[in-house]
């Protein structure tokens, strides 16, 4: 599959981005193994986020359906959950692998991880060593995707520091440390998105928090409540690019997600130039909300922050093809995350970046890029579906058409794409 863009300016426009993926995946699992009925509403029905609600029936959840974006789960306690019948498949999603090895090592059944190709070749060590610490048993062959965890059922508590900050791996282990004896804390070098310690939270689990400490004692309940789940802001960045770049655009993208551990994307933009507002801050339970304005802007280049990557770690590929728009350069750096990610996302951006005529020089942890002008090219996502949607965005801005191949996984993240792109006056199509 593939995506034929050719090039458009947006207009104004009112619109609504599909549901945070992050906290989707968490409102499934944490609803899953709390007491009682949630009613989860705004859920991203991307195949990521059906992926993780399949596993967690198959192990015994009551999970109805009550539209695309609104369910009910009937959770069935902290030591509820049931052998699975078959490899629980994580699909395309690194949250949902590391998230669901740290909830199952606390069980008393084994289970099986699986994933798709790009899945199978991503990093689980980073999760297996620390959870190894804490007393489970997971199995595979070279660090990577397919992993058996074998239920131990006594798990015992750890201080971990984390050599590389990671939402995905602290919440893991906060998770295991629900199963285990004493308190389980994690010590981060960066601040992470804290979307699994606000939902704990709600549910009734005391959490510790002291700068970079957080800590949870084992054996806590969770009580179930209801999840009204914001727009996701990784989504909602790609609209915010398509306005910063069209001429005379004034876009508001309703109800998003402002979580502060997550607004990275929105405080680098804004330090190159970008016309942002965040308005009508509210709370959809312990997450900040807001609908977010943007207007047209001239963007410039410089260094961006190293101490802001963690707060936009999903974001820069969208922060990439601003600083190619931009005047001047722009250097990123500390961003060696993003080789492991769905993609070598440096090495993926730059690529199409090029064949698009900017210029990119890359290094192991960033790249330097000069602000240029976007060419008609043919360009591959290498199967990452927020290489496909920044390129795409980056295209209605081109001299001639951009064809970008293997798009399919945008269905992930964020269905329904092209559809909202076009409603903002791109020239976008789906072939094969």
């Amino acid at each position: 599959m593939r995506f034929n863009v050719n090039p458009a300016n947006a207009h104004d426009a009112t619109v609504v981005v599909p549901g945070d993926k992050s906290i989707s995946h968490r409102a499934l699992m944490l609803g899953s193994i709390a007491k009682g009925r949630s009613d989860i509403s705004g859920f991203l029905a991307g195949e990521d986020c059906l992926a993780t609600l399949s596993a967690l029936e198959s192990m015994g959840v009551e999970i109805e359906r009550r539209g695309d974006t609104a369910l009910t789960l009937n959770g069935v306690g902290l030591h509820g959950l049931r052998t699975p019948g078959r490899p629980l498949d994580m699909g395309n999603s690194g949250t949902a692998m590391r998230l669901m090895t740290g909830l199952l090592a606390g069980q008393i059944f084994d289970a099986t991880l699986t994933g798709d190709s790009s899945l199978s070749g991503r990093p689980m060590g980073r999760v297996i060593n620390p959870l190894a610490m804490m007393g489970a048993s997971i199995d595979s062959a070279d660090g990577t995707p397919p992993l058996t965890v074998h239920g131990q059922g006594a798990l015992h508590a750890i201080e971990y520091d984390m050599p590389v900050a990671s939402a995905q791996v602290k919440s893991a282990l906060l998770l295991a440390g629900l199963y285990a004896d004493g308190v389980t804390t994690v010590v981060e070098p960066a601040v992470t998105r804290d979307h699994t310690e606000r939902m704990l939270e709600s549910m009734g689990v005391t959490v510790s928090r002291s700068n970079n400490r957080i800590s949870v004692s084992g054996g806590q309940e969770l009580q179930a409540c209801d999840v009204h789940v914001p727009g996701d802001l990784s989504s909602a960045a790609f609209v915010m690019l398509a306005a910063l770049l069209s001429d005379n655009a004034d876009i508001v993208i309703e109800s998003v997600g402002v979580n502060p551990t997550r607004t990275g994307v929105i405080r680098i933009l804004e330090g190159m130039g970008a016309d942002i507002n965040v308005e009508n801050p509210r709370l959809f339970s312990l997450e900040p909300v807001a609908d977010i304005r943007v207007r047209s802007s001239s963007l410039r280049g410089g260094p961006i922050d190293p101490a802001l990557v963690s707060l936009a770690i999903d974001e820069f590929p969208v922060l990439f093809v601003a600083a190619a728009a931009a005047h001047g350069t722009t250097t990123f750096s500390g961003i060696a995350e993003l080789r492991v990610k769905e993609s070598d996302r440096i090495a993926a951006m730059a690529a199409g970046l090029r064949e698009m005529g900017i210029v990119i020089e890359e290094s192991q942890d960033g790249a330097v890029v000069q602000g240029g002008a976007f060419s008609g090219a043919d360009v591959s996502s290498f199967g990452d579906h927020r290489i496909a949607m920044s390129l795409a965005v980056a295209g209605a801005r081109a001299s001639g058409p951009v064809t970008i191949d293997d798009v399919a996984a945008v269905n992930t993240s964020f269905p329904g794409f092209p559809l909202l792109m076009r409603s903002l006056g791109h020239n976008i199509e789906v072939d094969g």
